[in-house]
């Protein structure tokens, strides 16, 4: 039996309780969790769809892989993108965690993943029976490492930093990468949450100015949970590798990973409406922005947190001390440990809480000055 590390999160048991006591309660500032309403016209969408008796396809219907293609031209600088290498996962951390074991790695094999980074990138690894190493680039990386790299993750914008990488900056990776045969992952579910000089746009790992206008071996992966709330329904989509799609999908038909065909229909309406992604960014900007003065007035310094819904936080102190200063004021923070060595400084703070709960901890920060 494969044994894997226990779920973080339980380590947060003693700081939830500790800020449970605070008189006004917790303020979970913790987890990415979107808490804003499903948007009614995509709830019409999923009301509309329901009546489907019949199996729907692994690869996903037509119409949808057509809304997925549009979206990346007209979002994400993304053309030359064939209906054929889309398909519609059951989110995206399936997707992450399972994609090793679909492109047939295995022991031996190296998974490269970001310095700082959400687990599930190391357990996909583990999964396939696959070793995992924390690297940026792969000039980091011993002689005998490189010949073992099969793929490389790219989380861009990052959970949990904010950071983004510049379109040099990718084509720099996917050059490398290239270049002794491996693949490359692209995890850009935060992509319409830019802040800044980000606010028009995040770049893909699709669009011509990284990727050549050749996608072979290059996997884009997106969610519709963050921009759409749709966390709850499970909705995302793969693109691009035409070399690699038809037998990821192929693998997935065998192994009955299918998004349910009332949600596809979900994910067609939610794609092609641009009102509701801009409402909720408004009301995530609305968050931040009360946020920061507090946590810097707090004595935290904010760090990259350019795009995405966290603030990535530090008091260059262990982050358990500054966990439990602020449960202290009945705030809840994600630690920086769950996220490798280099995050054992920081904190991140999410912006997925009601706006009651925010005023609620920006008054505690500004009072505990």
């Amino acid at each position: 039996m494969l044994i894997l590390p226990e779920y973080p999160w339980s380590a947060l048991a003693p700081f939830t309780a500790k800020a449970s006591e605070h008189p006004e309660g917790a303020a979970d500032l913790s987890i990415g969790t979107p808490v804003d309403p499903t948007p009614e016209i995509i709830q019409d969408a999923l009301r509309a769809g329901a009546n489907a008796p019949g199996y729907p396809t692994t690869h996903g219907k037509l119409e949808l892989r057509e809304a997925i293609v549009e979206w990346y031209a007209r979002r994400r600088n993304v053309h030359g993108l064939s209906p054929d290498n889309v398909m519609p996962t059951v989110g995206s951390k399936e997707m992450v965690a399972w994609l090793p074991l679909l492109l047939g790695l295995g022991v031996g094999d190296l998974v490269v993943r970001p310095k700082v980074a959400y687990p599930t990138y190391d357990m996909g690894a583990r999964l396939a029976g696959a070793d995992s190493i924390a690297a940026d680039t792969l000039s980091e990386l011993s002689n005998a490492d490189r010949e073992r790299v099969k793929l490389v993750w790219v989380n861009s914008p990052g959970n949990p930093t904010g950071i983004v990488r510049n379109t040099s900056e990718l084509k720099a990776l996917v050059d490398e990468v290239r270049a002794i045969g491996a693949i490359v992952a692209s995890d850009e579910c935060y992509a319409e949450l830019g802040w800044g000089e980000y606010e028009k746009g995040v770049p893909s790992l699709l669009e011509d100015a990284v990727s050549g206008g050749d996608h072979t071996g290059l996997i884009s992966v997106y969610s519709l949970s963050k921009q759409s709330n749709l966390a709850g329904y499970r909705a995302a989509f793969v693109a691009g590798a035409p070399d690699l799609m038809p037998a990821l999908i192929n693998s997935r038909k065998h192994a009955g990973m299918i998004v349910p065909a009332p949600v596809q229909d979900a994910m067609r309406v939610a794609l092609a409406d641009e009102a509701h992604v801009a409402a909720q960014k408004s009301l995530y900007r609305a968050r931040r922005e009360a946020l920061i003065p507090a946590l810097e007035g707090f004595g935290l310094r904010i760090e990259d947190s350019v795009a995405g819904l966290y603030l990535w936080c530090t008091a260059d102190e262990d982050c358990w001390i500054t966990m439990g200063r602020l449960a202290e004021l009945g705030i809840i923070a994600g630690p920086g440990a769950f996220y490798g060595d280099a995050g054992n400084k920081y904190v991140r703070i999410a912006l997925t809480a009601s706006d009651e709960r925010i005023a609620s901890a920006v008054q505690r920060l500004n009072a505990a000055r």
